[in-house]
């Protein structure tokens, strides 16, 4: 009488039963890739580019704005032109310095850091209008620069002085670079502006930490209480009377 053989609890090597994935099967693809899943910290380098873009353009803006600034108001006491000037003791070397061909350029240098200092201290619609008074002022340095590049009246005046004649005439008219130098601070001026125009928006602002509190914020102050004196004095700060409604 042969053995009866015993049932294979195990099923062979190669039989569908063995294959673990027929047991699991896949709810969906599988994901290879070594890079962050959607939605995970690792994605969220997209939102860091208006941030770093922010800081990246207020301190283009400050540093256009304050050389635009200071380049300007170097040019303004430089000599700008020169000439020859007839006289009775023979020609005359005559020259000219920015401030004396035209005060506008220095005097809108002077705006336009007061506006790029302005950005920070006021939002939304005033810091636009600040922006377009620091971009205009750029434009107006850059153009009375030219325009008085072009102009022989302060050589003529300085002639006048150095002859003591009324409508003395110039010659051999030549211009130094500074008022080209000039003109390029109110483009630096005007690239300022443009700037703040653009990205102010995104950068921050003088804190409110030490502004009046509004009436509204005073009422719901709780009052002072005898057993804390420190309050009081708090409330001294504050500009109310520790000593109401007792």
């Amino acid at each position: 009488m042969s053995p009866v053989p015993e049932p294979r609890n195990h099923p062979e090597p190669g039989h569908p039963e063995s294959d673990p994935a027929s047991e699991h099967p896949a709810s969906g693809p599988r994901r290879t890739g070594a890079g962050p899943a959607p939605g995970s910290a690792g994605g969220a380098g997209a939102g860091e580019a208006p941030g770093g873009s922010g800081r990246r353009s207020l301190a283009a803006a400050l540093a256009l704005g304050a050389a635009g600034a200071a380049l300007a108001l170097v040019a303004g006491g430089q000599t700008w032109s020169e000439a020859t000037t007839t006289a009775a003791q023979g020609a005359l070397r005559v020259a000219a310095e920015g401030r004396d061909v035209t005060g506008v350029p220095a005097a809108l240098a002077v705006v336009g850091l007061a506006a790029l200092v302005a950005v920070f201290a006021v939002r939304r619609a005033g810091r636009a209008a600040v922006a377009a008074l620091l971009a205009l002022s750029g434009a107006g340095t850059a153009a009375a620069s030219l325009y008085g590049r072009a102009g022989t009246g302060a050589l003529e005046a300085e002639a006048a002085r150095a002859t003591g004649l009324v409508g003395a005439g110039v010659e051999n008219v030549t211009h130094t670079p500074w008022p080209l130098v000039s003109t390029a601070a109110g483009l630096l001026l005007l690239l300022a502006g443009l700037l703040a125009l653009r990205h102010g928006h995104r950068w921050p602002a003088m804190s409110g930490r030490y502004e009046r509190p509004s009436g509204a914020a005073r009422r719901g102050a709780a009052a002072p209480g005898p057993e804390r004196p420190e309050e009081m004095w708090h409330a001294l700060d504050r500009g109310e009377d520790p000593t109401r409604d007792r």
